[in-house]
C-alpha cells in the first residue's frame, strides 16, 4: 500500500523551514519511500567530482538535494499562494487534490 502524498513531480512549492526557507521551486523528483522530493534551486548541496570520462579534471559542482515532504508546501497555480491539500471525488468520481483555500481542484500536470 503506497502513502499518498500532497507533492507530485512538476507542482511548484514553497521551502517552510531549513537553511532554504522561504524559495519557491518546481519538484524535479519524488521519492514516496523516504517520503522527500528535490526541488529545482533549493538545499544546493557541493558534490566532488573523482575524474572520470565524462569529467576529465574532476572538480566540485552544485546540485540539489533530496528534502523531507513536510518541510514543503504546495503552492496554488490558481492564484500563487501557498496552500493546504485535500482530495475529494470530481465529476467523473476520481479522486483528485484540491486547494483547501479556494476550494479549486488542481490539475494533475
Amino acid at each position: 500500500m503506497s502513502n499518498k502524498l500532497h507533492i507530485r513531480r512538476g507542482d511548484t512549492v514553497f521551502v517552510l523551514s531549513g537553511n532554504s526557507r522561504g524559495k519557491k521551486g518546481r519538484v524535479l523528483e519524488v521519492y514516496p519511500k523516504t517520503r522527500k522530493a528535490i526541488v529545482e534551486g533549493v538545499n544546493m548541496v557541493t558534490k566532488h567530482l573523482k575524474p572520470s570520462a565524462a569529467h576529465p579534471n574532476g572538480g566540485i559542482e552544485k546540485r540539489e538535494a533530496a528534502i523531507h515532504l513536510s518541510n514543503l508546501m504546495l503552492v496554488d497555480p490558481s492564484n500563487g499562494e501557498v496552500t493546504r491539500i485535500g482530495r475529494k471525488l470530481n465529476k467523473d468520481g476520481k479522486l483528485q487534490r484540491y486547494s483547501k483555500k479556494t476550494g479549486e481542484f488542481i490539475k494533475n500536470e
